[in-house]
């Protein structure tokens, strides 16, 4: 959160307060703000919301989600439409959810210092927030719809993810991804290992696949990730499932000093800008990610050695990458295709047929490719 930004309201007396705001989406702060309480109906609440109107909310804690479910339920009856084309449906559908996530953004509540909520029954948000935020003894205003995603994680984070492949659960901190798809974590569990010497995990994230490796015997594990929240939650699920003296977390943006024997990517699936920091570990601007760690695959693996790019063809489906333009980023990083193993997604969306992107997902592969150095490629 930017300290400069604050957010401006007139309070009934005619007294304008301020305080921090916060958004972990980066949003501006709202430059209409009204007083909001218990009296303040879902229709006005979605029509001032619509007009560019945030609603500081003053009332009763539980009213304040009650009516922001009714506010999504008015939203949601206009849903997206569907384009002439994937590609197309795909483009409206995320500016849907854009527009959607703008106008339950509007609901804010205030929070004093030390994460303590003035509301009447609201709940105790002081370890989910301080988890996420960091301490704070400052008051702060934030969306009611930031606000549920960090209790959320808290709770993730107090019970955990079960990962099968592992026999353990995984604790994603807030903001970074969770390893609720276990189709890619499987691959990377029974993909035929190349050696157990030295492995790389490129963008860790939770630790997930670092900590796979490290359980299939392979000696030494170097974790890489650039985000500071992957980093800290990394290091804490490699403590605690007792593997530090094998994996090695290290801050970088892509590949670690040396070279490896296996070098695993799990990189964002699809092309586009992320707009809240989640959807970095779904969207990847100009397939950066993906370009550079194919770029630099051959530099940093030892000879004989392999890569495994683990990724979804969802994006091949939504007509925003073909499988030549794929096939075509292996052979100008000098790099051979050695073998794939392929995966159906097990997540419900797959099987929702209301979602606007049913039939893509429905029929969306995750696959693990196994690269090498071509012959004659820079090594």
């Amino acid at each position: 959160m930017n300290k400069e930004q604050t957010i401006r309201w007139p309070e009934s007396s005619g007294e304008e307060r301020r305080a921090l705001w916060r958004s972990e989406s980066g949003a501006p702060p709202p430059k209409r703000v009204l007083v909001a309480d218990d009296r303040m109906n879902a229709d006005t609440a979605f029509r001032l919301a619509c007009e560019g109107t945030s609603l500081l909310w003053r009332g009763d804690f539980p009213n304040a989600r009650q009516l922001l479910r009714a506010m999504a339920r008015r939203v949601d009856r206009k849903p997206p439409k569907a384009g002439a084309s994937p590609e197309q449906s795909f483009h409206l559908y995320r500016q849907a959810q854009s527009r959607r996530a703008r106008i339950l953004g509007m609901l804010l509540v205030p929070v004093e210092g030390a994460h303590v909520i003035p509301l009447r029954r609201a709940p105790d948000v002081r370890l989910a927030c301080e988890q996420a935020y960091g301490q704070c003894h400052e008051s702060y205003v934030v969306s009611l719809r930031e606000l549920q995603g960090v209790l959320g994680a808290g709770e993730w984070r107090r019970k955990g993810v079960r990962v099968p492949a592992l026999g353990e659960s995984i604790t994603p901190h807030y903001g970074v991804f969770s390893p609720v798809r276990g189709e890619y974590v499987d691959l990377v569990a029974e993909a035929p290992l190349p050696s157990q010497g030295t492995a790389f995990d490129i963008g860790t994230g939770t630790g997930v696949l670092a900590a796979v490796l490290a359980r299939r015997g392979v000696r030494r594990v170097v974790a890489t990730d650039f985000d500071a929240r992957s980093l800290a939650c990394a290091r804490e699920n490699i403590d605690r499932l007792g593997l530090t003296s094998t994996v090695d977390i290290q801050q970088a943006d892509l590949f670690p000093a040396g070279r490896a024997s296996l070098i695993v990517c799990n990189p964002p699936w699809l092309p586009g800008r992320a707009r809240t920091p989640l959807e970095h570990a779904v969207y990847d601007p100009g397939s950066r990610m993906l370009r550079g760690f194919l770029d630099g695959l051959s530099v940093h693996l030892e000879p004989g050695g392999q890569g495994w790019l683990v990724i979804s063809d969802l994006a091949e489906r939504l007509g925003l990458r073909s499988r030549t333009e794929l096939t075509e980023l292996f052979a100008q990083a000098g790099l051979t295709v050695v073998g794939r193993l392929d995966a159906r997604p097990l997540h419900p969306r797959a099987h929702d047929t209301a979602d606007p992107l049913h039939s893509a997902r429905k029929a969306e592969v995750t696959s693990l490719w196994r690269l090498t150095a071509s012959p004659g490629a820079v090594g």
